[in-house]
């Protein structure tokens, strides 16, 4: 357990069609408790694999009865209009407060026409976005940020396999933020993305509860950061980028 909040800006809520046996929102309260993270900002499984506006309905009504969650609109770049109408429909609501964009499941790279519209559209909402990463496709983002001003940007899993080619994109980007939740890990990730990438757009996700929050805790520890920049990337960044600093300090105190 941290002696400050801990937010966790990469989760997930509901069933995944790996064989696991995960999908109450109960685990994702077991596993916020057995390892101290205050607040949880999450995005439907379902949405992101298959159904978004389905999947987003449902993540709402886990999001209204669980005040530490936060949640990720999920958006399909395939599909602007649904994401449009998700937007206004959800606007307001306070259970929403970011977007989230996978690449695989809608078989849509960052670079393609598709994800460039999506992001106009989301530049419309002064929007910040969990987007997936995997490789050098995290160099694609500094340019979409560049024409859409309104938008910040989290790099999930930080490049995964490419977390060197992450810190460069971060390094010449002030908008763009990086979180190390992989389901592959290498030695000394964070501490080289740390060492390159400004305190500041440093942030902590778990992809809990598809991976255990066990293996981006041990990810951030082994890099031994300063206690000032360590502090920073588990919740104070996450505070300012998402407004959430009273709900983490009151999910703190009340553990």
């Amino acid at each position: 357990m941290k002696n400050h909040p801990v937010i966790d800006v990469h989760g997930h809520w509901g069933p995944w069609f790996f064989a696991m046996d995960i999908g109450d929102v109960a685990e994702n309260l077991r596993v916020m408790d057995e390892w101290g993270i205050s607040l949880q900002i999450v995005s439907a499984s379902e949405a992101v694999t298959y159904d978004a506006p389905g999947g987003n309905a449902r993540l709402a009504e886990i999001l209204a009865a669980n005040p530490r969650l936060r949640g990720y609109l999920v958006a399909n770049p395939n599909d602007p209009a649904a994401t449009e109408a998700d937007l206004r429909r959800y606007a307001g609501t306070g259970l929403f407060c970011g977007v989230k964009i996978h690449t695989g499941y809608p078989r849509r790279e960052i670079s393609s026409p598709q994800m460039r519209d999506t992001f106009a559209l989301l530049n419309e909402y002064a929007a910040t976005i969990l987007i997936h990463t995997w490789g050098g496709d995290v160099l694609d983002l500094p340019g979409l940020l560049a024409a859409n001003p309104r938008l910040r940007v989290i790099a999930a899993h930080m490049g995964a396999n490419r977390w060197d080619l992450a810190a460069e994109a971060a390094r010449d980007c002030d908008r763009l933020y990086l979180e190390p939740s992989c389901s592959i890990t290498d030695a000394g990730q964070v501490a080289h993305v740390a060492a390159r990438v400004p305190a500041g757009q440093l942030l902590f996700g778990t992809d809990a509860t598809l991976i255990d929050p066990a293996v981006s805790f041990g990810q951030v520890e082994d890099a031994a950061l300063d206690p000032a920049t360590a502090e920073a990337l588990y919740w104070r960044n996450a505070a300012a980028l998402f407004d959430l600093a009273a709900p983490a300090e009151a999910a703190y105190a009340a553990r």
